[in-house]
């Protein structure tokens, strides 16, 4: 989808060459397969081996997939074309590739082999980006801010909670991401309707094993597509919480927040026709590219039903789907693993905007120490708003003052006891706890 951006090996992993190579991987690996059985000639398979080497451990060549193409526009069959090309470079003895097997057994195989590698890399990239997020959580562990519910301040809390936050989730999509991969690696060699009638299960589990995969214990002609549903469904999750991320980042680059602020480079521009511009581009490109990967679930779900034991319905999604969100994955990951690292904080910003309501964030202890004297909730809720709402529409009050004078409330806190409900200490006391149970010992 956007292989300039994306990394080399994810890149080489769904190209023409490397599809090719994988087809070739399984059909040799049957062949031998076969040859333990004492079906498929000894000497035929060295044959089929030399001849192939150079393929399996080179990989084909464009010109390689041109021909195979070419062969193609007549057959109109995709496996066949390829399996015609290579019994043309192997000679005689190509005839025992395919032996017993359909093509949805070196198709499904294959790319289970490659959706795995896929998801490898992906893994490798939450990785990444989670080790980038806990370092920028323990740098500011203690660095206070305000934080909001509906967009509006609600109490303080450190910017170290909100990266401790992020990185628990990412430790949750490692976990779906990693049953997905144990989802997915599972092939199949059982023939035209999965009954082994042509084929010997010993075949399949010889394949599956050099691929690094398991035999599907049941299967018609395809694998199911559940394993690819769930596959999809991990990968949509992980792109809804990059999102999340991002979008975060987008407001608190708000002029009027500027909290935090992208790395904006010497010589970067931010906008055509005005030179002051600096933007939340790469956020914003996350939050896109979070749209197009969680569109690509609904098909993944809709492939899952098929007629009887496998219709061609799903083909041709899946040579859309599966390419772009694993290739799309791997260059949001990479580009939220830049994005936070190189992350401009302001704790300054963060803390003249924590006062911005004069006060007013610590209504909730002055609500709790009335309750706790004594005073019905409702009534004590109604004296705090009443002041808080004089604040509201009084810039020059702020709200310790007004409550100071506030003779109702006097009569059951004094002025020590109300002074020691305005310490903000009292909002950061647990923040070690909450970093030992998303981080272990801090």
């Amino acid at each position: 989808m956007i292989p300039r951006y994306s990394r080399p090996e994810m890149v080489k992993l769904w190209s023409p060459e490397e599809k090719l190579r994988a087809w070739l991987m399984v059909e040799v690996l049957a062949c031998e397969g076969w040859a333990r059985l004492g079906r498929v000639p000894e000497e035929a398979l060295r044959v089929i081996r030399e001849k192939t080497r150079k393929y399996l451990e080179e990989g084909f060549s464009p010109e390689d997939v041109a021909r195979v193409e070419e062969i193609e526009k007549e057959t109109r069959h995709d496996v066949i074309a390829f399996l015609t090309y290579m019994e043309r470079i192997i000679g005689p003895e190509g005839r025992w590739l395919h032996l017993g097997m359909t093509s949805s057994d070196m198709l499904d195989t294959a790319m289970a082999w490659l959706m795995k590698r896929a998801m490898e890399i992906i893994i490798e990239d939450v990785k990444a980006v989670m080790e980038v997020i806990k370092a920028r959580a323990f740098e500011h562990k203690d660095t206070v801010m305000i934080g909001r519910t509906h967009g509006i301040h609600a109490e303080p809390i450190t910017f170290g909670l909100k990266l401790a936050l992020w990185y628990d989730e990412m430790r949750r999509n490692l976990r779906r991401l990693s049953s997905a991969l144990e989802t997915i690696s599972y092939g199949k060699i059982s023939g035209a309707v999965g009954t082994f009638a042509h084929v010997e299960p010993e075949v399949e589990a010889y394949v599956c094993e050099k691929l690094g995969l398991k035999p599907a214990p049941a299967s018609n002609q395809i694998i199911q597509r559940d394993r690819y549903a769930e596959y999809m469904a991990a990968l949509a999750v992980l792109a809804g919480t990059v999102e999340k991320i991002a979008t975060e980042i987008r407001h608190l680059q708000r002029t009027e927040v500027l909290e935090a602020e992208e790395y904006f480079a010497k010589g970067q521009k931010g906008s055509s026709a005005m030179p002051h511009k600096r933007n939340p581009i790469l956020s914003e490109n996350l939050c896109g590219l979070a749209r197009l990967v969680r569109g690509y679930l609904t098909p993944a779900l809709e492939n899952m039903a098929l007629w009887h034991e496998r219709d061609i319905s799903h083909s041709s999604v899946e040579r859309v789907i599966v390419p772009d969100a694993t290739t799309v994955a791997d260059f949001m990951l990479k580009r939220l693993e830049g994005l936070l690292r190189n992350l401009v904080v302001y704790p300054e910003r963060m803390r003249r905007n924590l006062d911005l309501l004069r006060g007013l964030i610590y209504s909730q202890p002055l609500l709790l120490a009335l309750t706790e004297k004594g005073l019905p909730r409702q009534e004590a809720y109604r004296l705090v708003q009443r002041n808080a709402m004089a604040v509201w529409q009084d810039p020059a009050k702020d709200f310790k003052s007004q409550v100071l004078s506030d003779a109702e409330i006097a009569r059951y806190l004094s002025p020590e006891e109300m002074e020691d409900l305005f310490d903000l200490r009292r909002y950061l006391r647990h923040v070690n706890t909450i970093f030992r149970r998303v981080f272990g010992d801090v």
